[in-house]
């Protein structure tokens, strides 16, 4: 008797126990009120300069899957794949995780999941990814809330208005557009079955991303629906051997990087130019899909090579046309993962990406390639700077010492010219992020993102002209009236024609015998610079070819350093294999590029310069006082320059 009271004593407490833990559960559960069955209001539908539909954003009026009209192929599919038993469980099935956890036990590790498709919504909409207990077992209170509050069909219509299928595209409706073109009521039973196949790693199993390992999974799925009675054995012959055709303007999977950066300019541009609008809205942009492809591969394949990631985990790159406009953009390699932009976002040091303002402001100032200086070291008071491994080559010309990218010269010619004339041509180039004019402004040691750098060497190929970046070149209601469009005048001229044509020299140069080789490609005439930050934390190319300004970069997101990582080594060989697979970006019409080499222009520009008592300085020398940050004047070399006879 004593033993019975103990027991129930003990039970008792037990219970009370787990009440208290449930409670301070529930009252730890996030807010469930604002929960609708499918989320309203106006979408955007973001083309490519060539029409191609890239992604959309929001939930088109009528477009979101509904309750009482669920597509029944994509339904069939995903019950056979995820929860096969959805129609006969409270939310939990305990025959399922039974098994799950049974199998677990047995191979000693998680090797199967027991989640039902109320619990993934539950999770999806309230909870972190976290694997604790104590998440699990809100999860599963959430999962019987939502059994109580909504129906089945309900429920299924919330997990296929929410749940990511990969390549930037979250919902099923975006899913079907994104990777067929169609909706999901019009698909057919091997589509639906890859898009459910994509539920269980989206990324990994992505059509954009491998087609034949999309088609494995495809099949897999199409036997569970065999196996569930969902299909007959001539459905699943029928669908198993039809190819997949993915639609190419879909087939991008770095585009949500994209969206998001071209969504919140289009909602600026809505704001200011259209803000009575409240429907949905197309939106072209400056996307090439083809160019979005070639990034997205040439930095996922870099990445997954040891011998060009040299201990890099994440990358960025950014490419331009000759007007500012995007045309890539990878901000990483996993946007399912890691949708931080860091082609926009990450601020980094650029190295000696960084030199080719200080050589422009010398030549704007009258020095030339042809001018020569001694790479040796040197010392300003206590700071030191020193070339790679010291190694020092003597007296050399200023291509030269850019081509090999020799920071002794770099930092000489920066103290000759005037560091503040530097940091005024970066600000006028694009260069927007905080700088100081201090010794280690030469060397690049001032943080920027990927997007500045590159729209700084815009002008280096266009002519010389600025640059704005955008995304968005129109917006259009649904029926193809305009709303706002961009107006198509080049940028203002920011580098004299002889300073575009002489650095065009040094560009050259470095892919030609410096430290650019490796960015070389057959049959493109390619122009650049490399870049390494100290302890090779961060490697970088900025260059361009055939109309497209593109910069890599590679190193880790905790600031760790690479194993000897550099611009040369890995982010050349990524732009490389970007060039080499992108299309040629036509300039529009009227905008120059860089200018043909003319020998008899220095010679005119001396006599010139000597006319306006301006040749008061040998070479090594400051040929003009050097200006402080708060009060910058007027270049009258610039001025000149502008005045010169042009060609």
């Amino acid at each position: 008797m004593l033993l019975v009271r103990a027991l129930a004593a003990l039970a008792t407490v037990t219970v009370l126990l787990a009440a208290m833990y449930l409670v301070a559960l529930a009252r730890d559960l996030p807010d469930t009120s604002s929960l609708a069955i499918a989320p309203a209001g106006a979408s955007m539908t973001f083309l490519d300069r060539h029409g191609r539909v890239i992604a959309r954003r929001g939930d088109s009026s009528g477009t979101t899957i509904s309750a009482d009209s669920l597509p029944e192929h994509l339904v069939d599919a995903v019950l056979a794949v995820e929860d096969r038993r959805f129609y006969h469980h409270f939310g939990i099935d305990l025959i399922g995780t039974t098994r799950a956890a049974l199998a677990n036990l047995r191979a000693g590790r998680v090797v199967q999941g027991g989640s039902t498709i109320t619990q993934q919504l539950a999770k999806n909409l309230f909870l972190t990814p976290d694997r604790t207990m104590r998440r699990k077992m809100q999860e599963m209170m959430l999962a019987f809330w939502l059994e109580t509050r909504f129906t089945k069909d309900e429920i299924l219509a919330l997990y296929l208005n929410r749940v990511y299928f990969g390549a930037g595209a979250w919902g099923a409706e975006n899913a079907a557009r994104r990777y067929f073109g169609r909706g999901p009521h019009e698909l057919d039973i091997g589509e639906a079955a890859l898009l459910a196949g994509l539920l269980k790693a989206p990324s990994r199993y992505s059509p954009a991303n491998d087609t034949t390992r999309a088609a494995v999974r495809a099949t897999v799925v199409l036997d569970l629906m065999l196996a569930t009675g969902r299909i007959t054995e001539e459905e699943r012959l029928i669908a198993a051997s039809a190819p997949i055709r993915v639609s190419r303007g879909s087939s991008s999977p770095g585009a949500g990087w994209f969206a998001d950066f071209a969504a919140s300019e289009a909602r600026t541009l809505l704001a200011l130019h259209a803000p009575s609008w409240e429907g949905d809205v197309v939106v072209r942009t400056t996307l090439d899909v083809d160019a979005q492809r070639a990034a997205d591969g040439a930095l996922t394949r870099g990445l997954a090579d040891p011998e060009i990631a040299r201990g890099a985990a994440n990358g960025a790159i950014i490419a331009l046309d000759a007007t500012g406009g995007v045309a890539a953009m990878s901000g990483g390699t996993d946007y399912a993962r890691s949708p931080f932009n860091r082609a926009t976002a990450a601020r980094r040091q650029p190295g000696s990406a960084f030199k080719p303002f200080i050589y422009a402001s010398a030549f704007e100032a009258g020095w030339s390639p042809a001018d020569r200086m001694i790479d040796e070291p040197v010392s300003y008071g206590s700071w030191s700077p020193a070339n790679w491994e010291n190694r020092y080559e003597g007296e050399m010309t200023l291509e030269r010492a850019f081509a090999r990218s020799s920071n002794s010269i770099a930092v000489q010619l920066a103290e000759a010219t005037g560091r503040a004339y530097t940091l005024r041509l970066a600000r006028r180039l694009g260069i927007e992020s905080p700088m100081e004019n201090t010794h280690s402004l030469s060397l690049g040691a001032y943080e920027v993102t990927p997007l500045e750098l590159a729209r700084a060497y815009v002008p280096f190929m266009n002519g010389g002209r600025a640059a704005e970046t955008h995304a968005v070149t129109r917006l259009e209601t649904p029926s193809g009236d305009t709303l706002w469009e961009r107006g198509t005048s080049p940028g203002p001229v920011v580098l004299a024609e002889r300073v575009v044509r002489e650095m065009d020299q040094l560009f050259a140069a470095t892919i030609s015998y410096g430290t650019g080789r490796s960015a070389a490609v057959p049959g493109r005439e390619v122009r650049g610079k490399t870049g390494t930050s100290n302890a090779f934390r961060d490697a970088w190319f900025a260059g361009w070819a055939d109309g497209m300004v593109a910069v890599v970069w590679t190193g880790n997101d905790t600031n760790a350093p690479t194993d000897a990582g550099s611009g040369g080594t890995g982010p050349a060989r990524i732009f490389a294999s970007l060039i080499a697979n992108a299309p040629v970006i036509a300039a529009p019409d009227g905008m120059p590029r860089a200018p043909a080499a003319d020998p008899d222009r220095l010679a005119r520009l001396l006599s010139a310069l000597e006319d306006e008592n301006l040749l008061t300085a040998s070479p090594g020398e400051p040929m003009l006082p050097e200006p402080s940050d708060d009060d910058i004047p007027e270049d009258p070399i610039a001025g000149l320059l502008a005045r010169l006879p042009q060609d």
